[in-house]
């Protein structure tokens, strides 16, 4: 099915016509300037997120991470590095590379998240 775009000029087409509420779905874009518009004109905006159309939506960030379970035929490998070194070597590394630029606690979380995704637990 093909997408339909609302323009600036739409949005203010609408108001004018008295039509103040707008549900948006998958099929109907909004481009950046007729989101800005439709805030500045109070109109209500119907969408499952409120972010701007240009917003990326990160559900890698949001979402709860579902834990793997360690492959059984894996069990028998030679055991590697524990976890707690493992997380060490990931972090020292990451501040070597950016510094103090990133957020500890968003550090830990994301190391969780890749070590749960990759049967490390």
């Amino acid at each position: 099915m093909a997408k339909t775009f609302i323009t600036e000029r739409d949005i203010e087409d609408m108001a004018k016509r008295g039509e103040l509420t707008l549900t948006i779905t998958d099929d109907l874009v909004l481009t950046e300037l007729a989101f800005e518009k439709a805030e500045r004109l109070g109109m209500v905006l119907l969408q499952p997120h409120q972010l701007p159309p240009a917003a990326p939506i990160r559900p890698y960030l949001s979402e709860p991470v579902a834990e793997k379970k360690p492959c059984m035929n894996c069990s028998q490998v030679k055991a590697g590095p524990s976890e707690e070194d493992l997380r060490q070597r990931i972090r020292d590394a990451v501040k070597a590379k950016l510094g103090n630029q990133i957020d500890p606690a968003l550090l830990e979380t994301i190391i969780t998240r890749v070590l749960n995704n990759v049967g490390i637990k």
